[in-house]
């Protein structure tokens, strides 16, 4: 079975805990099959998730940080908002958006450097 970062996260968590997935679906609302979803990136994390996980486990501030690094590394989508933007911000995205299949190591370094840069 493949699991995203933020399912090892929380499969750590659950066997520290002893606990099994049906334990966190249920504290989470939902079932177990949804829980599975999410971790193997299926569906989405919802953002409520966090709070709960983080009360349920305790959690302190550096395993709250290393959750949520988890889930941005587990994204399947993003979703970008474009209605206030320039021009040239919508042609950068658009083009970005066309061109991301075919972008190799080296090119995505070099725009990561670029980026990291402007902020």
């Amino acid at each position: 079975m493949s699991y995203t970062k933020f399912g090892e996260f929380m499969r750590i968590l659950r066997v520290q805990h002893h606990e099994v997935m049906g334990d966190a679906a249920k504290f989470l609302g939902v079932s177990t099959p949804f829980l599975s979803a999410v971790e193997n990136g299926k569906k989405n994390i919802p953002a409520e998730w966090f709070d709960i996980i983080s009360a349920h486990y305790s959690l302190d501030e550096k395993q709250i940080a290393e959750m949520k690094q988890a889930a941005e590394n587990s994204k399947t989508q993003i979703k970008i908002t474009l209605a206030k933007s320039e021009d040239y911000q919508r042609e950068a995205a658009l083009q970005f958006a066309r061109s991301f299949e075919g972008i190799d190591e080296d090119t995505a370094e070099k725009i990561i450097k670029i980026l990291k840069e402007k902020t």
